[in-house]
């Protein structure tokens, strides 16, 4: 493509040399460029794409986007030099223009918030092919190509990956896509570029403090997103939450809610819960569902809202979604030959620990016990670690700390760490077990007729984190070895 075409789509403050140029790719990563690349020199939380310039070069790049031109050397004699006010920004606006636009030919929705993301972005996608539509799905679990895996390990891949990814949902026909958001995505600008028609806030509790570094900045990394939507979009948010209607105030799309328990566009009351399923009222017409607990609730009420606001006929969606399933690792029940059920949940923050502990009393009302296995995140905001500890006290008859992806810190520091927002009363319930393995077969041992095993923290992810090197381990699979065992042994 002529780089002049492409500069179309940006503000440019200055140009150095021909605009003339046609090139081949674009790259942000000075390693990926190969001959007649254009290199956009981004500023990065951790490296400065600034200083990599002269690698791009002597790799083939022929054009620079970049917010300092550096000084004129032999080597940079012949190139072509673009400074702009914002690297970050202008590549995702450069890239989307190299792709021809996609998300303006696609009907995109990002869902953002703290906890329910992957389910209301994966619950949207499988919802839209049951109503006979190609979708996409852009999530933390996996990415999706109207049923076609795609494997991911952000929750929003970096801005090269993202255009290119949407570019094929385009090219395979989708018509609707559904993505994750994540503050860190909003904050780096990694979806600039990309034109939404509908936007979903879920909550907002403590998270990812080590990168925003206070709940305010957290706070407005994920309201920026709103406020940068058009007015063709929708924007459906959560009005229980005390941060859902800020996320509305200065926003251009069409101003939407939801609730349990005030009035919204879309009000859910909850008529009973068991281990099974939700029976809800939504808009006034019942519904059964295979999803637990009051979390559940708001997810399922965020999906309809969805569906309905991108004109789909209501009946259709609520039958639906009386028929979709949860998503792996997130409420998932396994039960025990000996009666008593386990349940695996990806809950890494207090707020989602707290959640889905108070889903299971709901459903238990004071008929079993509940044991909670639990660890923390190595390398990640070290504040949550006392709190998660407290709440899962706080709800647990036992508890049992652990080990989670201690990434390259000790397991028993962390669990120190965690061990130090606890009394003396709370230590009277709870044991701590660094191998993970050894804590869920412990959970086991203890666990009777009629208890709850809840193992939160991992959910969906198959593997744990050590000094840099993942090694293979499932939650679920534990549990269903465990239970093949008891089977056997019964029989």
């Amino acid at each position: 493509m002529n780089l002049q075409t492409l500069l179309s789509s940006i503000e440019v403050l200055e140009i150095k040399g021909d605009t003339g140029v046609d090139i081949t790719g674009i790259e942000s990563d000075s390693r990926k460029i190969t001959k007649g690349s254009l290199f956009v020199a981004v500023r990065g939380t951790a490296v400065d794409g600034h200083t990599f310039i002269n690698k791009a070069v002597e790799n083939g790049a022929i054009a620079i986007v970049c917010e300092d031109i550096p000084e004129k050397t032999d080597a940079l004699e012949n190139l072509t030099f673009i400074r702009v006010k914002d690297s970050a920004f202008a590549l995702g606006m450069l890239l989307s223009s190299w792709y021809g636009d996609p998300s303006k030919q696609l009907i995109l929705v990002g869902v953002t918030g703290t906890n329910g993301k992957t389910t209301i972005a994966t619950l949207l996608y499988d919802m839209f092919r049951k109503l006979g539509h190609k979708a996409g799905l852009l999530s933390t679990v996996c990415n999706y190509i109207d049923g076609k895996p795609i494997p991911t390990d952000h929750t929003t891949p970096d801005p090269i990956t993202l255009h290119r990814l949407i570019a094929q949902m385009k090219e395979e026909g989708c018509e609707y896509v559904f993505m994750e958001v994540s503050s860190h995505s909003i904050d780096q600008k990694r979806i600039s570029g990309l034109v939404f028609d509908g936007g979903i806030f879920t909550n907002l509790t403590r998270d990812h403090l080590d990168y925003h570094k206070t709940v305010e900045n957290y706070l407005k990394a994920k309201k920026k997103f709103f406020d940068d939507m058009p007015s063709t979009a929708f924007a459906l948010t959560n009005a229980d939450d005390k941060s859902g209607l800020v996320m509305l105030q200065n926003t251009a799309a069409r101003k939407l809610t939801y609730s349990l328990l005030t009035l919204a566009d879309f009000k859910g009351k909850i008529l009973e819960s068991h281990f099974e399923g939700t029976d809800m009222l939504i808009n006034g017409h019942e519904v059964s569902t295979r999803f637990v607990g009051r979390f559940n609730a708001y997810n399922l009420l965020a999906v309809y809202g969805a569906a309905v606001s991108l004109g789909q006929n209501p009946d259709d969606v609520l039958v639906v979604l009386s028929d979709l399933h949860p998503v792996s690792g997130r409420f998932q029940t396994i039960q025990s030959p000996l009666g008593y059920t386990a349940i695996v949940d990806y809950a890494h923050t207090p707020d989602a620990l707290i959640n889905v502990l108070n889903s299971i009393h709901g459903v238990l009302e004071g008929k079993g016990r509940v044991i909670t296995v639990v660890g923390c995140g190595g390398n990640r905001d070290k504040g949550k670690r006392p709190m998660m500890a407290k709440e899962a006290s706080k709800l647990s008859d036992q508890l049992i700390l652990t080990s989670d992806n201690p990434r390259f810190e000790e397991p028993d520091d962390i669990i120190k760490d965690m061990v130090a927002g606890l009394d003396e009363k709370d230590l009277e319930h709870t044991l701590c077990i660094t191998d993970r393995t050894q804590a869920i077969k412990t959970a086991t041992v203890i666990a009777k007729k009629g208890d709850v095993i809840l193992v939160a923290g991992k959910g969906h992810e198959d593997y744990q984190e050590v000094k840099g090197v993942k090694h293979h381990f499932d939650d679920r699979e534990k549990l269903h070895e465990i239970f093949d065992r008891q089977l056997t042994t019964n029989h």
